[in-house]
């Protein structure tokens, strides 16, 4: 039977107040991991006109002026203009953080503790996480986010190139895609949204989109006349960035994974060590996806973990091909197991994930970049022999 649908993600420009406190509690993250690999750090941060407050646990040994990582990451993003409310020289900063609860620690450690079953390190919290992948785009990722967030980028490019003068940080993409037989054949719609400069007229706002952005990203052979463009809808977009609304660290999470084609596990990435399986059990997952695919065993593949804090061994592991199973995905569920470790010490390891390398997955998205570790499809020999 034919099926036609139409699916839509959205993506967010670095200045949109949400990342503007993923992208802080990724810096504070990395300032400690540089100094300090043993780092234990849940950071959260919220912003809101000309205030960042930053709360949450750490334990370092790492010496950190978070003032200055504060104020050296809302300058990267950009917010240093005159008329800026949230100017990175000119926020006030309230630091709540305080030192994590050692009922915590003493599961994550790898000791022995009273109540503890094992002296493994366990994973830092409950949970369920997943990870996606499927041969719809050249990163094995749904088309519609990749999109957006390729969009997001060459905004993002322009505006720090200083292109043109009026971009200001605060932006949003989206796609719509047309499917049929659940083939991406069409995009139906594109939406941009960016901050601006206050002189600027809305005309001149569309013609440069559309032209130096819309159409220098997406493939012409993927519009046609009926492709619509709705650049900033409402008309005016100057009040912006956490001037005009508040932003928090994890509000974006569909955003980070998969653009809602893929399942989500509910936790958020930025601001956690890698001992938080929120994270680092979500990129293992999406590594795992991605050989599976790349290894032609299946065209999707999903998985899904889940653990208990302070339990060193997922207490499930799902894997689903969603129909496009070239072998019984019973083998590929095995394969999995004998060629892949889910315990969080495990995944630490084979990801090579304590180090500063989180700033750089906090903006378009956590997985489609080609130099992070669980962007790598280097076990598929591995896995197409665990399956003979």
């Amino acid at each position: 039977m034919s099926t036609s649908f139409v699916f839509s993600s959205e993506s967010v420009g670095e200045g949109h107040p949400d990342k503007v406190a993923d992208f802080i509690s990724d810096s504070v993250l990395d300032a400690c991991l540089a100094q300090d690999t043993a780092s234990r750090v849940a950071c959260e941060t919220l912003v809101k006109s000309n205030h960042v407050v930053i709360a949450g646990e750490i334990t370092t040994k790492a010496v950190i002026n978070y003032e200055t990582v504060v104020r050296e990451a809302i300058e990267e993003i950009g917010y240093t203009h005159d008329d800026d409310v949230f100017h990175a020289k000119k926020v006030f900063i309230t630091n709540l953080l305080t030192r994590q609860s050692p009922d915590i620690a003493q599961g994550v450690d790898a000791r022995a503790a009273e109540g503890k079953e094992t002296a493994e390190q366990g994973a830092g919290d409950q949970g369920l996480m997943f990870g996606y992948a499927c041969n719809e785009t050249p990163e094995m990722m749904p088309t519609a986010i990749m999109y957006a967030h390729r969009l997001g980028r060459e905004l993002t490019k322009l505006r720090k190139s200083r292109v043109v003068e009026w971009l200001r940080p605060d932006a949003k993409s989206q796609v719509s895609i047309r499917y049929e037989n659940d083939k991406p054949v069409r995009v139906e719609n594109v939406v941009i949204s960016t901050q601006h400069a206050a002189h600027v007229n809305h005309a001149a706002i569309r013609d440069f989109l559309v032209e130096n952005v819309i159409r220098k990203v997406i493939p012409a052979g993927m519009m046609d006349a009926e492709t619509k463009f709705l650049i900033n809808p409402t008309g005016r977009f100057v009040v912006g960035g956490p001037e005009g609304d508040s932003g928090l660290t994890g509000r974006k999470i569909i955003v980070d994974t998969y653009g809602g084609w893929g399942r989500h596990g509910g936790g958020a990435f930025s601001g956690k060590d890698p001992s938080k399986v929120d994270r680092s059990a979500a990129y293992m997952c999406r590594w795992v996806a991605k050989n599976i695919v790349a290894a032609g065993l299946a065209d999707i593949c999903e998985l899904q973990v889940a653990y208990a804090i302070g339990y060193p061994e997922p207490v499930s592991i799902w894997v689903d091909a969603m129909g496009t199973a070239r072998v019984p995905e019973e083998r590929i569920s095995e394969a999995v197991r004998k060629v892949f470790s889910f315990k969080p010490a495990a995944i630490i390891k084979q990801l090579d994930l304590l180090r500063p390398i989180y700033r750089q997955t906090t903006n378009y998205g956590h997985f489609g970049k080609a130099d992070l570790p669980w962007e790598q499809t280097n076990r598929t020999a591995e896995l197409l022999a665990a399956v003979k």
